[in-house]
Formats: structure tokens, sequence, C-alpha cells
């Protein structure tokens, strides 16, 4: 037996009938040339590397066995439709009007073959009865192809002229159909593997398989890249070498499961690098089972989760920390609140006295807070000179603010998050006794605010010029008290009572207040 190219290029059987018009009068071969057939055929559909390939080796057989020189092989598509996939001297008007025609459905479990020995006396749809008449078919036969989950199609012969199908025709065209099924299956099989195969080679998870021991068997790139193995390093070797001593009782537990037929989903943990370091994993695994059902093994995906670890760790600071700021500002609104009644004559001061601290303190927490685009024109966090301008803005004068009354000069630094609130109540009391009894008290007052820098300390100078002459006072009230507490959090004040205004400085340790 060899193999020859036909017309259209595939490959056939040849057993030494060439003639089409005495191809489907031979009789059935010799039972031992039968049996080489068919252990040919049995062996080039093992070859086959494509659903092409396997169609044509089946196709000969059925040409060279059986001397039919017209046959097709229908398939069921994703719709249970039944398609034409190969075929030999079929016309196109014919697979056209028999296309979608079956006896029966994909899920049928049992079909039986159909023989047809004469069109003539057989009981079809007039329709169809007259596509095949127009076809020049004496003979039909309707093999079913069979897989696993059912019925894959259909395997049709076509005869010239009536005839009758023996039982061993009959036989013979069964272990065609059979072994067909098993190779569309198989190359099905391959095809899902070599699929599954490349996704789990190009997965940036790694996956990773074991036997019930914890033996390492399969190793992906994905695996490579977090655990910094290679596969010739890591397959063969104890899947323990990924776990920290301190997690070692792990691994019993989770084949316990395994064996049990569980699965594992999204259990995280903490593995070890090839260079000992640690890396945060979420971990699945799932059972392999044999043909059997048998659990054999496990596949185990792990994912790194350092980043969101991370970022978890970090949203629930910011929430504790929000959480802080939040109590630390009720409690800070509710002094001030009980503080200023002592010093407000009626409930509209009082209003607004703690309308301007809160406000105060409003503006400080829009520099910490506001975006650090370049659009809105807001620092990402404050700065001494702008948290002053903030706290004296209500003192510019003008619709357009031509007029100012303050001026400040010297040392800018960016302060720290947690000063800016103690600062800011500072400033807000200086300039609250300045527009009560200060310079911002009459309209020729001015103030000038000078920032230097002093033996590690950023010192404000704040000098007030052409107010009302200050008389000191030793009682201590919210303000002075407020002051106090807050200028000994990051330094110290001291104050002069000058003919010419009054004169604070205030003093902070640039190691404690500098962001």
């Amino acid at each position: 037996m060899k193999t020859k190219k036909e017309p259209s290029g595939r490959p056939a059987l040849v057993s030494g009938v060439t003639d089409p018009e005495q191809d489907e009068q031979a009789p059935l071969a010799h039972p031992m040339r039968q049996q080489n057939a068919l252990f040919h055929f049995t062996d080039l559909l093992y070859r086959a590397r494509t659903l092409d390939q396997i169609y044509d080796v089946a196709l000969d057989v059925i040409h060279d066995m059986l001397g039919c020189t017209r046959a097709a092989i229908l398939r069921f598509d994703g719709k249970g439709v039944l398609r034409f996939a190969a075929w030999r001297r079929l016309t196109e008007q014919y697979r056209a009007g028999a296309e979608g025609h079956s006896p029966w459905r994909p899920d049928d479990q049992e079909p039986a073959a159909i023989y047809m020995g004469d069109i003539g006396q057989a009981d079809l749809p007039p329709d169809l009865a007259t596509l095949i008449r127009h076809e020049g078919i004496g003979a039909l036969a309707f093999i079913p192809i069979m897989v696993s989950h059912g019925v894959a199609g259909e395997f049709v012969l076509c005869y010239d002229t009536p005839r009758p199908f023996t039982d061993e025709e009959r036989e013979t065209i069964l272990i065609v159909a059979r072994q067909l099924g098993f190779a569309i299956e198989r190359q099905h099989s391959d095809q899902t593997a070599r699929r599954l195969a490349a996704l789990v080679e190009s997965s940036g998870d790694a996956i990773i398989s074991k036997n019930l021991e914890g033996i390492i068997t399969s190793w992906n790139a994905g695996a490579e890249q977090l655990f910094g193995y290679t596969a010739s390093e890591a397959i063969g070797r104890s899947v323990m070498m990924l776990i920290p001593p301190d997690r070692h009782n792990e691994e019993p537990a989770i084949l316990a499961r395994i064996r049990a037929g569980e699965r594992i989903d999204h259990y995280e943990t903490i593995r070890r690098r090839k260079d000992g370091s640690l890396v945060d994993i979420s971990l699945s695994v799932s059972p392999i089972k044999d043909a059997e059902g048998v659990t054999i093994g496990a596949s185990k995906i792990a994912r790194d989760i350092t980043e969101r670890r991370r970022a978890h760790e970090q949203q629930q600071l910011l929430l504790h920390e929000m959480n802080h700021r939040v109590k630390n500002l009720f409690a800070l609104a509710t002094s001030i609140v009980n503080l200023s009644v002592a010093s407000a004559e009626t409930p509209a001061m009082l209003a607004s006295i703690v309308a301007d601290r809160l406000g105060a303190l409003s503006r400080a927490h829009a520099l910490t807070l506001a975006s650090g685009t370049a659009d809105t024109g807001f620092r990402k966090t404050a700065t001494l000179h702008a948290l002053i301008e903030a706290i004296l803005a209500p003192y510019v004068e003008g619709a357009q603010g031509e007029r100012r009354r303050f001026t400040i000069e010297g040392l800018d630094i960016e302060l720290a998050e947690n000063v800016v609130t103690p600062v800011a109540l500072l400033l807000h009391e200086f300039a609250t006794n300045a527009a009560k009894y200060g310079c911002f008290s009459t309209s020729t007052g001015r103030l000038t605010i000078e920032c230097r820098r002093r033996d590690g300390d950023a010192v404000i100078i704040w000098r007030e010029i052409g107010g009302p002459e200050v008389q000191p006072s030793d009682a201590e009230g919210f303000g002075s008290r407020l002051v106090r507490l807050a200028a000994s959090q990051f330094g110290g004040f001291s104050r002069q009572w000058r003919p010419e205004g009054l004169v604070i400085e205030l003093r902070m340790d640039l190691s404690r207040v500098a962001a």
C-alpha cells in the first residue's frame, strides 16, 4: 500500500483499484489485506496533525477498501447544524441542498447507522429525494461519528447504483467511523491541551503542579519570575523550599484538603524566594484528577499581592489618620466654643469669635488638603508664608485687595502637616488681638512679620505699628492659654509691650516643624 496525491492535493491510500467506474463493483479486499489497510489507516490517523488530514485519511480508506468514490464527512457546528467538512466528487448544488439534514442530534448517545441500498425504494422527504436523484446517487450509507459527549457528525458513503451492504462491509464502515471519532476527539484534546499549555506558560501568575507528596511536577515562567527558580531547578524538588520555616504546617493541611477533593481559593500567605526574601501571595489550589476521577496531585496558582497589601495598609493608615483628625477637630471645636463663652459679651459676639477661629482652621486645612496640581495654584503642603497670608487675608482692604496692611519677609519653609493646625491657631490669635486691641483696630495701623533662622530655630517676629497704646495684662484668657499651649508643642514665644506697638517673637524648632 502506498500514498499518492489526488488532483485536489489530498493524500490517498491506493489498493490497486484506480478506475472509478470499476471501484463500486470491487468486492471487499481479502481479510489479510483488509487488516493491513485498517492498520495503515490507524497509523495515518495517529500521525495526522490537523482535522483536514484526518478527514482525507478517512475518505481515502473508504475509497480504497470499499470502492466508494463519492463520500463526505459532515460535522455539527456550534448551533447544532450539520455542515460539510470534507467531501469527494459531490457537487456544490448537492452540498448546499443536503447541508442541515441529519437523522441525529448532537446529544444522541446510541444512534444507529442508516443504510439505503436502493434510493428509489427509500422513504425520503420529496425535496431531499429529488436532490439525491439529480446527483445520480443510487445507494447511501449514513454512519454517525461518535465522540465521548455524543454525536460529532456523520460519515456519508454514496454509490452511483443501487447495491446491498454486506455485514462485512458494514463492520468495516463502522470501524472506520469509530476510528475517525477517536481521531477527531484526540485532535480536539491535543488542541485544547496546547491552548491551555500556552495560557499557562504566558500567564503572569505562578502556576505550579505537584504530586500528593508535595513534589513539584511543573513550573511555568510566572513561577520563575515570582520565586526566582528556573523550571530545571524547581521540578523534582519539594514545594517546601518555597515555604518559610514558621509556616511549614500549612503544606500538610493543604495536601489533606486536596486529597479530600477540596479546592482552596484565594488563601493569603507568605512564601520565600530563591534569594531568601519573602513575598505576600494569594494562593489558589485545585486537585488534579486522573481519568477515573482519582486525585493524583494539585495545581497551584500564586499571585504576588505585595503592592495590594501595601495599598491596603496605606488605606487603613489613612483611615485611622482621618478618624484621628476628625476626632481632634471635633474636640478642638468644642473647646473653642466653651472657652470663647467667657470673652463674649453677646451671643452675636460669641458666634463671631467662634466663626473667625473655625475659619482660620478651615483656611489652614485648605492649604494642606488642596490638590498639588499646577491647575489649582495650591501647594500640596503649606509653607510658612502661605499660611500667614491665609490667616491675614481678612485684613487686605479694597475690592481688589489693593491695600495690604501687612508685610511678610525673610525665611520661608514648608511646614510639616502636624504643625499646620497649631501654627494657624497661634497666628489667628495674634491677628484677632491685633484687630481688637492693636494695629488692625485703627485705620493707620500696620503689621510687619519677619521670619528668620536662628540657632536651629525658625523665628517669627510679629511687630505691630500705629495702633493704640497697649497696656500689659497679667490676666490669661483663652487666647493667651491657647498661644501658650500651642507654642509649647514646638518651641516657645515671648511678648514685648512697646509704646509703638506689641512685638511677639515665636520660636519653632526647625527639626520639628519643617516638612
